[in-house]
């Protein structure tokens, strides 16, 4: 791998797609080779995640301001690796740690440093004339050539998402045809019939989520699953066949010090565990994400005892990409798949070795999105180089989510990708 010489970095505050502040890194290596990438932010975040740094000033974009994030990037960071050479991305990436000097990025904020790890992927993809997900699967030493992964994508969404209308966060559809275009053909589908539905049924206007989901206001948790398995009929589909259903529960916003209050209900650990499985057992569940909080590590186990042999049970929150937290769930059995969030863990070194902690466990992969997206597509290339076995992005509207799409479109179409098996 051709040698890294940084000579500019800089950083700059930009807009994600909640109209909230994020950060754009551009690198120039020596080279001449320029690279830039933005970085997302989460709204449901989960407690073990590295720091991001705001500003806190409440004059300016209510205290999340990232000007101090930008500034450690174009100083702190552009000072301390000008002009060195670095041997590959992961001598880069190991810098970023030794300079902050904390496990979390509590200094330099794991915003500045994801974003400048991006920024320093792309220019080096650029300076070998790769596409960034050949660059990305040459980080993982892929075995096999590049895949597509499959989408998950948003269809309802509650909790953080959408105002808390219904407390579980996301209902997902898993299109189940044997191309990109055609997933987003059904996807697209779908999601119009979804539309209709609810400005029949509930009178409500096509307006969308954090992440383009629908957001109508279910009677009951049944009517969100009833009403999806009706929309994927009326799209000419079959429900559990053409298109599959997975929630995202992130049942830690929905946690009390006295058990999880779902609606007007009080469960206990287990009756959650009773009432997932109902739905995985009526609906045909693929995957369940946070089905338990991110500190509930004695339940964990019964619950992937209970259905991990029949779909996959995701951490998220549990995990935060975070590899000692997937280290400790491999050991005692607590999930079976890893929802792959690069800005939970601070640079794209570090998330690499999530990835693969996960994979070597035989786990499933989700590269993942966050609430708070911007136009840039590297999410699409990394999850291609890196094999994922998904990714979810969000719904199909808004372009903060389409231009990751449509960049797997591109793949598919111009570089000949497939999906994978």
């Amino acid at each position: 791998m051709t040698e890294l010489v940084i000579r500019e970095l800089r950083g700059l505050e930009i807009l994600d797609s909640r109209g909230r502040p994020t950060l754009l890194a551009r690198c120039e290596l020596a080279s001449g080779a320029i690279g830039r990438a933005s970085e997302p932010s989460g709204a449901s975040r989960g407690a073990a995640e590295a720091y991001e740094l705001r500003d806190g000033d409440p004059r300016r974009h209510r205290g999340r301001g990232c000007l101090r994030a930008a500034a450690s990037i174009t100083a702190t960071i552009a000072d301390a690796v000008a002009g060195r050479a670095f041997a590959d991305q992961a001598a880069f990436d190991a810098a970023l740690l030794a300079l902050d000097g904390t496990s979390t990025f509590a200094r330099l904020g794991a915003n500045a440093t994801l974003a400048a790890s991006l920024a320093v992927a792309r220019a080096a993809a650029a300076a070998t004339r790769q596409p960034l997900y050949a660059y990305a699967a040459g980080l993982a030493a892929v075995p096999h050539a590049p895949r597509l992964p499959r989408p998950m994508i948003n269809l309802f969404s509650g909790g953080k998402h959408a105002g808390g209308q219904v407390p579980i966060q996301d209902l997902l559809i898993i299109p189940q045809a044997d191309s990109m275009a055609g997933i987003l053909e059904q996807a697209t589908a779908v999601f119009h019939a979804a539309a209709e539905l609810g400005a029949t049924r509930y009178g409500m206007r096509l307006l969308t989520a954090d992440e383009g989901g629908l957001a109508p206001p279910f009677p009951t948790l049944e009517a969100m699953f009833d009403d999806a398995s009706e929309a994927i009929v009326r799209a000419g589909l079959r429900p559990g066949r053409d298109v599959r259903l997975a929630i995202d529960v992130a049942a830690s916003h929905f946690a009390t010090a006295d058990g999880y209050v779902l609606r007007d209900q009080l469960l206990s650990s287990r009756q959650l565990i009773d009432q997932l499985a109902r739905w995985a057992d009526d609906y045909a569940l693929a995957s369940i994400e946070d089905g338990l909080a991110e500190d509930d590590w004695a339940h964990w186990p019964v619950l992937c005892a209970r259905l991990g042999a029949r779909l996959t049970i995701i951490g998220d929150d549990l995990l935060c990409t975070n590899p000692a937290r997937i280290t400790r769930a491999h050991e005692c059995h607590a999930a079976n798949g890893l929802l792959l969030k690069v800005n939970q863990i601070g640079t794209l070194s570090q998330a690499l070795h999530a990835g693969q902690l996960a994979r070597a466990a035989g786990w499933q992969v989700v590269v993942s999105a966050r609430s708070g997206e911007t136009e840039d597509d590297w999410l699409a290339d990394v999850a291609v180089g890196w094999a994922g076995d998904q990714i979810k992005v969000g719904s199909v509207t808004q372009s903060e989510r389409l231009a990751k799409y449509n960049r797997l479109l591109e793949l598919e179409a111009f570089d000949g990708l497939r999906l994978a098996d």
